[in-house]
Parts: C-alpha cells; sequence; structure tokens
C-alpha cells in the first residue's frame, strides 16, 4: 500500500518507521527542511519539501495512486485546511489530526469523518490502565457486516429516538452531550450538537451517510 504524510512530527515518523518495516511505500511533505533533513537519516521513504495544504505540493504526492491521506501537522487549522484540500484533490481516505477537541465538530460538519485527538486516546488509554481496566480495541469487536456510525445531531432531528425512524439492524450504542458520555432512553429527546453513535449492518451505511454523512463519522473493523 501507499501512504502519504503531511508533517514530520514524531507520531507521523513512528508510524511511518511501522509502515516501511511492513514494507509499505511512504511520502512525507514537510515544509521545515531541517525536519526533512533529520527524518532523512533514519527513514527510507520519499520526501516533499514545501507546505501540504498547498494543491500543487499535495499533487505531486500522486493522489490517485495513494491508500490514505495523513495530516499530523502540529498545527490544527493547518490539518484541516490540508485535508480538504487532499480530500478535493481524490485521496481515497483522509485522516485528521487535531489537538483541540472543540475543533471536531467542525471537522465532521465539514466531511471529515476520520479525525483523531491523540491526546485524549493516550489520557483515556492511561486512565484506563491506571485503575486495572484493560481497553479493548474497537477493530477487535466489530466484525463481519457489523459497522460503526457517528454523527452530530442537527436542529431539523431534534426529537426522541423513535423519531429518527433508523433502518432495520441498526441500535443505538450511545450518546455524547457537551463531552459526556450517557446512554439515552427511548423516550429521550436529542438536542442540537449531541453526538449519536450507532452500531448497524454495512448495507444501511449508503442511507445513512445519505441522511447524515455531511455531519458523520464512519467507523469498522478493518481500522
Amino acid at each position: 500500500m501507499r501512504f502519504v504524510f503531511i508533517g514530520a512530527s514524531a507520531v507521523a515518523t513512528h508510524t511511518v518507521e511501522i509502515l516501511i518495516n511492513g514494507g509499505h511505500e511512504v511520502v512525507i511533505i514537510e515544509a521545515d527542511k531541517e525536519k526533512i533533513e533529520l527524518a532523512r537519516e533514519t527513514l527510507d521513504c520519499g520526501f516533499i519539501h514545501g507546505d501540504g495544504g498547498v494543491p500543487g505540493i499535495l499533487r505531486e504526492a500522486d493522489p490517485g495512486k495513494t491508500d490514505l491521506l495523513f495530516c499530523l501537522t502540529g498545527n490544527d487549522q493547518t490539518n484541516i485546511i490540508a485535508s480538504l484540500v487532499g480530500r478535493s484533490l481524490g485521496f481515497k481516505q483522509v485522516v485528521t489530526q487535531i489537538t483541540n477537541p472543540q475543533y471536531e465538530h467542525i471537522c465532521m460538519e465539514l466531511g471529515l469523518k476520520d479525525t483523531i485527538v491523540p491526546a485524549r486516546t493516550i489520557a483515556r488509554f492511561l486512565a484506563d490502565m491506571s485503575v486495572g481496566q484493560q481497553a479493548l480495541d474497537l477493530s477487535a469487536l466489530i466484525k463481519g457486516d457489523a459497522r460503526v456510525f457517528s454523527w452530530v445531531v442537527r436542529p431539523h432531528d431534534e426529537g426522541t429516538l423513535a423519531d429518527l425512524n433508523l433502518p432495520e439492524e441498526t441500535r443505538v450504542i450511545c450518546l455524547y452531550r457537551e463531552e459526556k458520555f450517557t446512554l439515552p432512553k427511548p423516550e429521550d429527546r436529542l438536542r442540537a450538537g449531541d453526538e449519536l453513535v450507532l452500531i448497524t449492518h454495512s448495507r444501511n451505511l449508503p442511507e445513512l451517510d445519505k441522511r447524515w454523512g455531511a455531519v458523520a463519522r464512519l467507523g469498522d473493523g478493518q481500522r
């Protein structure tokens, strides 16, 4: 497989090293020439010197032949813009890193479905580990035709869960309201800004994406 990384951050370079050892082709786009020279010493991959948010630079990375674009600079706005540009150029899948969770809903509204908040993920893992809990990888639980779909409730979606008229073989897993986890009851009313997480059959994804795709995140057992 072929992967393109924008930003030679520590997360990016460690991920690149693992991918290279797995026999994959990798290209790193980095605006800081010194970072490129430093990375060259340990990483056997391609490098492009330039701003990854500029269309001309991203075209050099050959979007059509790339399986996944990672936007992992240290700047949230840069990552969001680069992700949008990458998507418009035809990258098959784009991963957007943000450090400020306040940007998460914005990413979802922009259709950037694969958004990661590394600090939060690490914090949750460490908190669970500190109290003796075993963190389970979602990819180990979601198998076969099962898929996870989450989206942000908009004003015209407000109402009870029954009002959503979800497809068959679709169930609500949980709801996040102001970053707080809850298990909603059928009679509970949804509010604009709530994030609803569903589990569904893969055949329902086109319908769900048509209804809420602009404000959704898709998940499957292959990540």
